[in-house]
Formats: structure tokens, sequence, C-alpha cells
């Protein structure tokens, strides 16, 4: 069986969750599955192996498969995380919420210049965060190049507000 039946076989999806109109995708059901664990964290490290300086994992499902596939690849692994969960100093941020904007931080020194570094996410749905982070990556003087998710809802369109000039990779996509 592919990765991707795999992987549709353990995500249940979720009809007006967490509000109506909503179809959630949880993928909790992959974490009873080391195996496909295992190869998913083979899969994103084949992808990016010799690309990246670095991986970048957004809070906090981005650090569940992104700070393994950092060791994958043997390079540092980066927290991004809300606003005022690192000590100073930080870099931060701020991005637009359907209602309001959240502020993304990094701890001040852990990203090189010009480090050719992998942001990893759970979810892409609009791109939000995504582009957020790599507003952080740009403000340090690195090169925000790969994206990758475990889930890809292109229904939202989030690739149009990730950088044009980096390489999106999802290991499964839903068109609705």
């Amino acid at each position: 069986m592919m990765l991707q039946q795999k992987l549709d076989s353990h995500i249940r999806i979720i009809e007006d969750f967490p509000q109506k109109g909503i179809s959630f995708k949880d993928f909790s059901g992959i974490f009873q599955n080391p195996g496909l664990s295992r190869e998913i964290i083979s899969e994103f490290a084949s992808h990016f192996d010799g690309k990246v300086d670095l991986v970048c994992g957004i809070e906090s499902r981005g650090f569940i498969f992104g700070f393994p596939l950092a060791l994958e690849l043997n390079v540092p692994f980066v927290m991004v995380r809300k606003k005022g969960k690192l000590p100073p100093p930080v870099v931060s941020a701020t991005y637009q919420l359907e209602y309001g904007e959240a502020t993304l931080e990094i701890v001040e020194g852990q990203i090189p210049k010009d480090a050719r570094v992998l942001i990893h996410d759970d979810v892409l749905a609009t791109g939000g965060t995504a582009a957020a982070c790599s507003q952080l990556v740009k403000a340090v003087g690195a090169k925000p190049l790969y994206y990758s998710f475990l889930i890809e809802l292109e229904f939202l369109n989030g690739r149009s507000n990730i950088s044009n000039t980096s390489e999106i990779f999802s290991l499964i996509s839903y068109s609705s």
C-alpha cells in the first residue's frame, strides 16, 4: 500500500468540528502506528536530505514530526512558538488571523545567517502561519527555501500565501 493510502486510512474526518461547516482532519490515529510514523519521517527525510541546514517546527503540532525529521537529517531543530512562550531575546513576526492577529517567535541566534531552512507544520491551510514563520527566518538573514506538511488543504489556497520561490512538499492533500 502506498504511503498516501496508509495516511488516508489513519486520518478521521469529523464533519462540523470545531464548528459547523468545517471538515476536520484528525491525524491522531497515525500515532497508534509507530511503523507508519517512522515511514512518514523517512519520506520527509529522503525528500530533503542534503538540501537543508536546519528545520523550523511551528508550535505545537509542527514539533511532532519536525523534531524527528531534524534528527533524521542530522540538522538542528528550531522551535517556532507563540508569543510569550520563549525566553528573551527573541525575534517576532505578527500576522493576521481571520479575527485578529497572532505573533510567532524564535530565540535570537538559533538560525545562522544564510542557513537553508525547512519550515515544517502539520497542516497547510490558508498559509498564514507558514508565511509568518518565513518572515522570521528572513528577518534573521536565513533562507526559507522549503516547506513540509503532513496534510495540505488545497481548497484553502495556502500555497498562494507562501513564497513562490520555495518548494512545498505535502504528504497528503484534500481538495475539499
